[in-house]
């Protein structure tokens, strides 16, 4: 029973560790820079969460990570970001199309 309390205090703690950074990024983000600006900071960030996954996963396969919960959130968080930025290129792509198309 004590192994299920310590596993569920670790996943709480990584989760309450995860909400206070997005916070904290998101509100960094309310600074009013450029669209350019705060698509290159969003994009550095999606590339640091990529490296972090993969490298926390390579650290769990050489045996130097024991944590497998970090290793997959850290999947997760990269998975999400990477579909985030997928879907914000698609939704430019589609509205710089209508716009094109658009009669002068």
């Amino acid at each position: 029973m004590s192994q299920i309390g310590s596993i569920t205090d670790r996943v709480l703690s990584s989760q309450k560790q995860i909400i206070e950074t997005a916070n904290q990024k998101l509100g960094n983000n309310n600074s009013g820079g450029a669209f350019g600006t705060t698509m290159e900071k969003a994009l550095d960030s999606v590339a640091d969460a990529q490296k972090l996954a993969a490298t926390t996963t390579k650290n769990f396969e050489l045996g130097i990570e024991n944590d497998l919960t970090k290793v997959m959130i850290n999947q997760q968080i990269s998975s999400l970001g990477f579909q985030l930025t997928l879907n914000t290129r698609n939704k430019v792509l589609s509205a710089y199309k209508d716009i094109m198309s658009m009669p002068v």
